[in-house]
């Protein structure tokens, strides 16, 4: 377990704790979920305008969408460890 923050950028954080699973938003399904989650309330838009690069999906049902690549996430949350 870390105790840390990952920058998702603009100044936003996340726990890497909370986090399941990072997607591009590139397909249908992921999209579905966007809207799906939008329509619950449960999408947090980190993106300050920008467009959305990687959707991440926490453990509480959240959907958080970044506009920084997965790839970048991935490495912060791999040098968190």
């Amino acid at each position: 377990m870390s105790t840390g923050l990952i920058h998702v950028g603009f100044g936003n954080y996340l726990s890497p704790d909370r986090i399941v699973s990072i997607a591009v938003p590139r397909s249908a399904p992921i999209k579905r979920s966007i809207q799906d989650a939008r329509d619950k309330e449960m999408v947090i838009d980190l993106t300050n305008g920008r467009r959305t690069k990687s959707v991440v999906f926490t453990d509480c049902k959240y959907i958080v969408l970044a506009a920084v690549e997965p790839g970048t996430i991935n490495g912060r949350l791999a040098d968190s460890v």
